[in-house]
């Protein structure tokens, strides 16, 4: 029966596509980010679902959008240098067969971040992009937040609509994600005009904000609380009154921890400590060994070449109160363990050269961002107040994702390179939309003004 509503939901949902090509698109993103082949028992997960919906949407574009004044940014170009390189490292790749499992989806990944700016020509489907996503993660993140409202969740042991722990149904890659789409999240809420902002729409936001603060709870990823401080910090930025809005969300921070569960403030504890804790001492053990690994193969091992890392390192524990306190160390011994770093993931597989373009990638977004921001800022028509909001929310999102990724291999998660496509899109639609302003033809006797 459920196999029957997936399939019912996705013919719907591509029927409409024939009528709008652009809606193509937005299936695609529901295919990867739902992921309903994963959930359904037998019916989807026997068809190729996301590369038919891939060559729906492309074909779509190809055959129906307006291809007039098409842009390619340079962000774009550079993942077409990284998609290029890592298919050199697959063929390369110290496990070939791992890495072919793993470049199987990183290249579809890639190819559409690529392709989703093309599409993206207009603000309404700027924002049905931004609204899509946000939806799909939502029925993986209030699901979430509901189990830990009811159980309070538990580390590793929390089922996010299935079982698989893998994909935004991981723990740490869930948590990290919840916390970089709040900033898109208010920025619906308030600027969106598919569902126009009234008391509906806002309370709605502001419960889906919380589910998404209830996750790293519910998973007691502590990747989480470090998404959760820097999104605190970022908000600082713009806030009228900072010492005010410091002082409440310290005042909240304290008055939130009697009704957490006492797992998660006992892990959260952790992370001062990582030597006492085998899991960050394993992940500091990883990455030693990964430069250690780099120095002999710059050009990196392809996908999967932690499985040769082998690593030693004591774990450091003290037992007992004051006078009678002592210190147990116990040495440990691990192989075959992932990187838990985004960082040290690119190093490992893809060596210097594409750790560089990954991180052009993604700090590019950052610039970018506050560029628009700055050209924006200074303006003061109706029509544009939605734009440096919206740059604001995906610079944010970018950056909470840069320091997230820091603890969880996340580098080619395909949620963000949505997300990357998305600041792209904007990019280009506003820089199309100054060109044609600055060339607009004379109008009763009078010269357009020149935009920025």
């Amino acid at each position: 029966m459920r196999d029957l509503a997936f399939v019912g939901f996705l013919m719907a949902f591509l029927a409409l596509g024939f009528k709008r090509p652009f809606i193509f698109v937005l299936a695609y993103a529901y295919v990867d980010i739902v992921a309903p082949q994963r959930l359904s028992y037998w019916m989807l997960n026997a068809v190729p679902v996301s590369l038919i919906v891939f060559g729906l949407a492309f074909l779509g574009w190809l055959i129906a959008d307006d291809k007039k004044d098409v842009r390619v940014s340079f962000r774009q170009g550079v993942m077409l240098l990284l998609f290029m390189w890592c298919a050199y490292t697959t063929r390369t790749a110290d496990f070939p067969i791992d890495a072919q499992g793993k470049w199987e989806w990183v290249w579809k990944a890639l190819v559409f971040a690529m392709f989703l700016p093309l599409t993206l020509r207009t603000k309404l489907r700027i924002e049905a992009l931004g609204l899509m996503m946000v939806l799909c993660a939502s029925s993986i993140i209030i699901t979430g937040g509901i189990k830990t409202l009811v159980s309070g969740g538990g580390y590793g042991v929390m089922q996010l609509l299935i079982s698989d722990n893998s994909g935004l149904y991981e723990g740490s890659i869930i948590s990290t994600v919840a916390i970089c789409i709040i900033p898109l999240i208010l920025w619906l809420a308030n600027y969106g005009t598919i569902f126009p902002p009234d008391w509906r729409v806002k309370t709605f936001a502001y419960a889906l904000i919380f589910a998404c603060l209830l996750i790293p709870v519910g998973t007691q990823a502590r990747t989480g609380l470090v998404c959760i401080g820097v999104l605190a910090v970022l908000m600082l930025r713009f806030v009228r009154y900072r010492f005010l809005y410091a002082g409440l969300a310290a005042a909240l921070a304290v008055a939130a921890v009697p009704f957490l569960p006492a797992s998660f403030t006992d892990r959260m504890a952790t992370i001062g400590e990582y030597k006492a804790d085998q899991s960050a001492s394993t992940r500091v053990a990883v990455w030693a060994w990964t430069w250690k690994y780099v120095q002999q193969n710059p050009m990196g091992g392809g996908f999967e070449a932690y499985l040769q890392n082998k690593v030693k390192f004591d774990t450091v524990a003290a037992k007992g109160d004051g006078p009678n306190t002592q210190i147990e160390k116990q040495e440990i011994t691990d192989k075959g363990r992932a990187y838990h770093s985004s960082y040290f993931e690119m190093l490992g597989e893809q060596g210097f050269l594409g750790l560089f373009l990954w991180l052009i990638i993604h700090f590019g977004g950052v610039i970018r961002m506050e560029i628009i921001q700055r050209i924006y800022r200074k303006r003061n028509r109706e029509d544009e107040k939605w734009v440096v909001p919206l740059a604001l929310a995906l610079q944010n999102g970018q950056i909470i994702f840069m320091v997230g990724s820091a603890f969880v291999g996340i580098a080619f998660q395909p949620f963000v390179y949505m997300l990357i496509a998305m600041q792209i899109g904007l990019d280009t639609y506003l820089a199309r939309r100054r060109k044609e302003a600055a060339f607009r033809p004379l109008i009763d006797g009078r010269t357009a003004p020149k935009l920025a």
